[in-house]
């Protein structure tokens, strides 16, 4: 009954407090977690195994729990190497002030021990005078382990503040590609209202229009981190109709969209720079324009492919600023998606394409 009373307790409690145990463990940071999982095991072990292995022997037995105080004892002298010695001494003055302070400690807490054994254990209980031998024996034992497992830990602290570092380093490259993205789209935009405004006034409103719509993705949506694709896609077409809009006949745009854009999450502006960069050099002195823009999505894939006739006497790097988007883009999939997608770039004689793969889409 009352063993039945205190699961009943303890079920009200679980129900009624409040606290649950599944997020409480997730708050916990996983090395704090295998430290005291660490701990407990060790000293369970270390002051539990004497104890059964003497439990046929009562003298033994009546030994192994009144030198519980000492072992107790071992805990301290086991944080202060692998939470003070490796991490403090040893790291910031080497190897040999590690050991002469790791001398020292084992030395003092041996003596130590000693005394402590000789005052708290009756006397009936020891079978011969506990001498320095003893006493020193127990206490290596200790630092080794500690030892062992500080170094361990060190090894581990240092990766992960590496792993931190770079991705520090990673995420301050990728928001400075993001913060190129934004003005060079706009230049390229304005470019082409300005043109509207001085040669076909009345599309100048319609574009203007599409352009604020544009600018809300770009502005509020493309921010993020990560978009849905069906966002990025709907952008995609967005721009091209605008294209559509400001050369009307003068230029063939084709756009072939196989599959349905879903929630799958994708790097915002990965596609557009290279249509950009088709329309930028694919128009103009180029006789019979061509832009052809194909895109294929599956559940975890898509293939992109843009491609634009091109003058025999064009140069893809006719100013500073060309390719600047094309290289942006390089970059960030190199950074988010690596081994995850293929990129060709190639020109074959009037038609230069770009081919993008990207896989494992979340």
């Amino acid at each position: 009954m009352h063993v039945n009373s205190v699961h009943h307790s303890f079920a009200w409690y679980r129900n009624y407090s409040g606290i649950n145990l599944q997020v409480l463990a997730k708050k916990i940071p996983s090395n704090t977690l295998f430290r005291f999982i660490f701990h407990v095991v060790l000293w369970t072990v270390w002051i539990g195994l004497p104890i059964i292995n003497s439990s046929d022997n009562e003298r033994a037995y009546q030994f192994s729990l009144a030198v519980i105080p000492v072992t107790l004892t071992n805990i301290p002298l086991f944080l202060i190497n692998s939470e003070w010695l490796v991490p403090k001494i040893f790291k910031r003055k080497g190897m040999p002030a590690y050991l002469l302070s790791l001398l020292a400690l084992i030395l003092i807490y041996a003596v130590f021990q000693m005394f402590l054994k000789e005052w708290i254990i009756p006397p009936h209980l020891i079978r011969h005078h506990f001498n320095i031998f003893w006493a020193v024996v127990p206490v290596i034992f200790v630092t080794a382990i500690s030892t062992g497992y500080g170094f361990i830990t060190l090894l581990l602290e240092q990766e992960k503040m590496r792993q931190q570092e770079q991705e520090e380093r990673l995420k301050s490259e990728l928001s400075f590609l993001r913060s190129q993205i934004s003005p060079h789209f706009i230049f390229n935009v304005l470019n082409s209202i300005v043109y509207l405004i001085r040669t076909n006034s009345s599309h100048a409103e319609p574009v203007t229009i599409k352009l604020s719509e544009l600018m809300r993705y770009l502005l509020y949506e493309s921010t993020d981190k990560q978009v849905p694709l069906e966002k990025e896609v709907e952008y995609l077409k967005n721009y091209i109709d605008l294209q559509k809009i400001r050369f009307e006949e003068d230029v063939d745009i084709r756009l072939e969209v196989k599959g349905t854009p879903g929630p799958q999450l994708i790097e915002p502006m990965l596609m557009i720079p290279f249509v950009e960069n088709a329309f930028k050099h694919g128009v103009g002195m180029v006789p019979d324009p061509v832009i052809d823009v194909q895109l294929a999505i599956s559940e975890k894939s898509l293939s992109f492919a843009v491609k634009n006739k091109v003058s025999g006497e064009s140069n893809e790097d006719k100013d500073s600023a060309s390719g600047i988007g094309i290289r942006n883009v390089q970059r960030r999939l190199e950074l988010l998606y690596p081994d995850r997608h293929e990129l060709k770039i190639s020109k074959e004689g009037d038609w230069f394409q770009v081919e993008l793969t990207l896989n494992t889409l979340s």
